[in-house]
């Protein structure tokens, strides 16, 4: 990647290996993802993409060795700038969309006021607003569908504030039409976050990135994948629908 692109989180030399493995499933990995910029992981099921998200949220069990070393162009430590989205919503059933929106200033290292806490539900709600959840403070998460779910997880998500937002297939479970409106909400919300997103979807991939990387092999190796012209999201086209077809057939979806 040119050196020119902002520093924002940058693996050298990694090697990852599971204890009771044979063989490592990183070996010798060497990854960037710029500063302000939205980046996709493809790869196929088992492939190491969620270790990888794991390893940068600092998430990996005792059982994973790992060598290499991992920087980050970000004010604070790495740990400290993410906010973690994950392929379920993991809502707390028993806080209402306001509070599990909120939820995060639970754990805040600085304890928030009264006056602190009726701020930050008032951005809490004017954000669910954005994502077309007004009126929705008050309701408890068994009675939302599944896309309304995920817009609150996302606004839980964009409430932390983080530079560094880490997305494990967020959108994968959704219908197609939801799938897509989300993207499109993720991608405006995100704007000017350094972004990493895992997905088994070449086209939400060409839709919303600007680097793609593809995973492939044991030990992993990593391609640049070229992202078609115009601005994020993309509407689908017939240079998206080539590169996509493209993806998949790298992705061994050909008969030979």
């Amino acid at each position: 990647m040119s050196e020119r692109l902002p520093k924002g989180i940058v693996i050298e030399n990694g090697s990852l290996q599971f204890s009771d493995a044979s063989s490592p499933l990183f070996s010798g990995l060497n990854l960037s993802f710029p500063k302000g910029s939205f980046s996709s992981v493809l790869g196929k099921s088992g492939c190491g993409k969620t270790s990888l998200l794991r390893l940068l949220a600092g998430l990996l069990s005792e059982d994973v060795l790992w060598n290499g070393s991992i920087e980050s162009g970000f004010e604070h430590n790495l740990s400290d700038s993410i906010a973690y989205m994950a392929q379920q919503d993991l809502l707390m059933p028993w806080l209402n969309v306001l509070d599990n929106v909120c939820f995060s200033d639970r754990f805040s290292q600085q304890k928030l006021n009264k006056l602190q806490q009726a701020e930050r539900k008032q951005q809490a709600s004017e954000l669910l607003s954005k994502l077309g959840l007004s009126g929705q403070e008050s309701v408890y998460p068994r009675q939302l569908s599944g896309g309304m779910k995920q817009r609150v997880a996302l606004a839980r998500t964009l409430m932390q504030d983080k530079p560094v937002v880490l997305m494990d297939e967020p959108f994968s479970a959704l219908d197609a039409v939801t799938r897509y409106r989300l993207q499109d909400l993720a991608c405006k919300m995100l704007a000017g976050k350094t972004v990493v997103l895992i997905t088994h979807d070449p086209q939400e991939a060409l839709r919303l990135s600007d680097h793609i990387y593809l995973m492939q092999s044991q030990p992993v190796e990593i391609e640049t994948v070229p992202v078609p012209n115009g601005e994020t999201p993309r509407r689908i086209n017939a240079e998206m629908a080539e590169l996509q077809q493209s993806i998949i057939e790298q992705l061994g979806g050909r008969d030979d």
